[in-house]
């Protein structure tokens, strides 16, 4: 080959190849506004892709909600350590008063379940059967927080949990501020909710938090989006995530490989309950699996046989009451 054709050749390899980066680069940008902005998330798209047939249980949800709206509840408001203003719905436990009085005030409760949402929703949404059980059944107080770009709370970018750890720290100051700290709070979360209280698990929390339950919990956020390109997209994960990574790390201020719940559970030392549906195939059950494996807290583990993203409470609400009655007592 003489000097003209292989410069040529390597001309037409250059191009092909800058062709190539632009394209991904493209793509995992597309995916960052997608998947971590507020304006980009989108509720239906996450039920379609989660792949959860809620038909089945819209009755019983229905049921929950009417039984839901007649008990008192307040707009409660805290700052994140970046400075945005966070959301939550508080339910003391108790009904509407029967009339309106200025110096009422609901009493303070004994057990508190702090409860996080799943990604694009919000703590209203996700929450209205489990509220029931837990104020109901278990006699505790919710608060119910929207977490960061999501609901009533502000933010652009979605923490995945790397960022929301950090605000349950924030929240569990506002309980202990407004309550004290003879308060016993348990976390509760579902699907980035679950890998939020995980991730916090890690952190140093107050004496008072209980026990964790975390409830379809993803590794991280690599982890489910590299899944979510090859099973629903069918989309090699390489180099898009690569470049998506350093997008986050410019815009959103984390990585996404930063926030890990198999490595954060390491530090843990509150018990913590493990719930999975056999069928999920938006989150999949090894996630919930490694996550427990490396957990060095006292742990319990329950995979709900026939359950998708999100359903174990819906599939067997026995099993599932039963085990988180188990972490109160303990």
């Amino acid at each position: 080959m003489n000097r003209k054709t292989a410069w040529k050749a390597f001309k037409t390899a250059g191009a092909a190849a800058g062709g190539f980066l632009a394209a991904e680069y493209a793509g995992a940008n597309y995916l960052f506004r997608r998947t971590l902005t507020r304006s980009g998330a989108q509720t239906e798209r996450t039920i379609d892709m989660a792949g959860t047939d809620w038909n089945e249980h819209m009755p019983y949800i229905k049921s929950c909600k009417e039984w839901q709206s007649g008990k008192y509840r307040e707009d409660v408001w805290t700052k994140s350590r970046d400075g945005l203003r966070l959301h939550g719905t508080y339910f003391p436990g108790c009904s509407w008063p029967e009339e309106e009085k200025e110096d009422w005030q609901p009493e303070k409760p004994k057990k508190l379940v702090l409860a996080f949402h799943g990604y694009s929703s919000d703590g209203m949404s996700d929450y209205t059967a489990l509220s029931k059980f837990y104020i109901h059944d278990l006699g505790c107080a919710m608060l119910l927080a929207d977490e960061r770009s999501h609901g009533q709370s502000e933010g652009e970018y979605i923490g995945f949990g790397t960022l929301d750890r950090y605000d349950v720290l924030s929240w569990l100051s506002y309980v202990n501020e407004r309550f004290g700290e003879d308060v016993d709070i348990y976390l509760h979360g579902v699907s980035m909710g679950a890998a939020t209280v995980v991730m916090a698990s890690g952190q140093k929390l107050p004496p008072n938090v209980k026990g964790i339950v975390s409830d379809c919990a993803f590794t991280s956020a690599w982890d489910v989006f590299s899944h979510v390109l090859k099973s629903w997209y069918h989309v090699p994960p390489y180099p898009l995530m690569q470049i998506a990574d350093v997008i986050s790390k410019k815009k959103a201020g984390y990585g996404l490989r930063e926030g890990d719940a198999s490595r954060e559970v390491e530090k843990a030392k509150v018990p913590i309950l493990f719930i999975h549906g056999d069928k999920d195939t938006f989150v999949p059950c090894w996630m919930c699996d490694k996550i427990y494996d490396h957990c060095k807290a006292p742990k319990e583990k329950l995979i709900v046989s026939g359950a998708a993203h999100a359903e174990s409470y819906y599939k067997n609400r026995t099993a599932y009451e039963e085990a988180v009655r188990k972490i109160f007592e303990s």
